[in-house]
């Protein structure tokens, strides 16, 4: 046993009691981090135009701070971007993380020297916990690799900006260095297909244990290496034993994963945004994750059935319900102030805060009333493939409204299989049987003959990949989406 494994398990039982002690004080944890955001704020322009030295309460922070997303924060973001100081927190930003926006262009999401640090915690916290749930700490000895983007930062008006991935790897400790893998300079391969191959070239011979990323992502990792190699990835790398992931539901790729990897394998979900690192699975034998409630984000939650309207309410963890769908809110020691980052959770216990991700308040389909979520197909996905024998490459969800002359309406599932279903017509009878059992209202759709059982339509191998590829998002922390309200990605992939 080396001196790294041997410490692993006692730095392990620290971390737990850890998060133990402030998990057990749900709510005087939320009330602390109320109070010292809005402290540490008070004296910047954003806490001075929202007159956070009168906030003594969140009734008041309610009355003064209203949701915001990007769009309405811009004014104040655009300030720090431009070097300015105390704009949404004191002093500059540290960083800014960079990604793609859809109505704004590019965001610049700001990070501090006190929110960075609870980035890189999360994550150590998520694998020791692991250690002192399961008593594997072996892999700690082993490489680790980390499919993320390119390191590469950029400088603007003295503050560095990057994509968050590429930030925090700059931040890998010490004694992970020598265990990393890929090279920073391989990680700074922009063609993500060139840097697949490369990354091929540093990991083939080395003893791999811990392989972290995007899962459609690695999916591609591990298929070249098998057609490289005749051998499944488990026989590559025999002391493979932890996938870390985020950013999508792992469910629907696990069939496949195993098959590439010729055995089953333990997984953590992490449940990291640029806005900040919000909860990690804490338990292997649940797929829900620990809400992180000492994190530096004071929490706030608006059910989705009154977001938007008049009746709108803004709720904190005291106020939730298990099984509710909820928009989810922030304000962060990054300077986010009731920010939506646009998705949407379910509680799943209350002792401790766990939570599962149901999807995106853009990613949805109603076109008839019936407000289907990510979570929904996800689950109906993963029904048929405990019933049936086929593997999937990548799906997608959207509504057709305009169908053949005679037809009713129906929604399109879009899927590239790795390996089909005998019987095709089987698993469109699963898929739209779980969706009514899921969902009343497309029950209701379908009863009342509104609409149609949903069809399939199997897509070519590569689909997914070419239309990444095409829109430049090949790679990364980029993700199809799950599920769509109109046809723009459909009739892309379908041409």
């Amino acid at each position: 046993m080396s001196v790294k494994s041997t410490l692993s398990k006692y730095y392990a039982k620290l971390a737990v009691w850890q998060i133990n002690k402030w998990a057990s004080k749900p709510l005087e944890t939320q009330q602390k981090v109320f109070e010292d955001l809005i402290n540490q704020a008070k004296d910047t322009e954003f806490g001075e135009d929202h007159d956070f030295k009168s906030i003594k309460s969140h009734k008041d922070f309610v009355k003064r701070v209203p949701i915001r997303d990007y769009e309405a924060l811009k004014s104040y973001i655009e300030k720090s971007v431009a070097g300015q100081e105390n704009i949404l927190w004191p002093g500059k930003p540290k960083y800014f993380a960079k990604t793609s926006g859809t109505t704004s262009g590019a965001k610049y999401i700001p990070l501090t020297k006190e929110s960075l640090p609870e980035h890189l915690k999360a994550t150590k916290d998520a694998i020791l916990n692991y250690i002192e749930e399961t008593g594997e700490k072996a892999f700690v000895d082993g490489k680790m690799m980390f499919l993320q983007g390119s390191p590469k930062l950029e400088e603007e008006n003295g503050i560095p900006h990057g994509r968050l991935s590429g930030i925090v790897a700059h931040y890998v400790p010490n004694y992970l260095q020598k265990n990393r893998l890929p090279s920073m300079e391989t990680n700074m391969i922009e063609d993500w297909e060139t840097k697949v191959d490369k990354i091929i070239e540093e990991t083939i011979d080395e003893d791999m244990t811990l392989i972290s990323g995007i899962p459609s992502w690695v999916q591609m990792y591990f298929e070249r290496l098998v057609q490289k190699t005749g051998k499944p990835v488990g026989e590559i790398f025999p002391n493979f034993k932890l996938f870390i992931y985020g950013g999508v539901n792992y469910e629907p790729y696990r069939s496949k994963f195993e098959n590439l990897i010729g055995r089953k394998i333990d997984s953590i979900e992490l449940y990291p945004a640029s806005e900040g690192f919000l909860a990690f699975q804490d338990r292997q034998n649940a797929e829900d994750m620990l809400l992180l409630l000492d994190s530096g984000i004071f929490y706030e939650f608006i059910p989705v059935n009154t977001y938007g309207t008049e009746n709108e309410k803004r709720l904190t963890v005291g106020e939730v319900e298990i099984g509710v769908n909820y928009v989810i809110i922030l304000s962060t020691s990054a300077g986010l102030w009731g920010y939506n980052l646009g998705d949407t959770i379910q509680f799943t216990s209350l002792d401790p805060y766990r939570i599962v991700v149901t999807g995106r308040l853009s990613h949805f389909i109603s076109a008839f009333g019936e407000h289907v979520i990510g979570k929904e197909v996800d689950r109906a996905m993963q029904k048929a493939q405990e019933s049936l024998d086929f593997r999937l490459n990548e799906y997608t969800v959207a509504p057709q409204v305009n169908p053949s002359e005679g037809e009713l309406p129906y929604h399109e599932w879009l899927i590239e299989f790795d390996k089909e279903p005998e019987n095709m017509n089987e698993l469109a009878r699963i898929l739209d049987e779980s969706m009514q059992k899921q969902n009343s209202y497309y029950y209701d759709l379908i009863a009342g003959r509104i609409l149609q059982p949903l069809k399939i339509t199997v897509l070519p191998e590569k689909s997914f990949v070419n239309y990444m590829r095409k829109r430049g998002k090949l790679g990364g922390q980029n993700k199809v989406p799950r599920l769509a309200n109109d046809r723009t990605i459909a009739d892309e992939l379908t041409k």
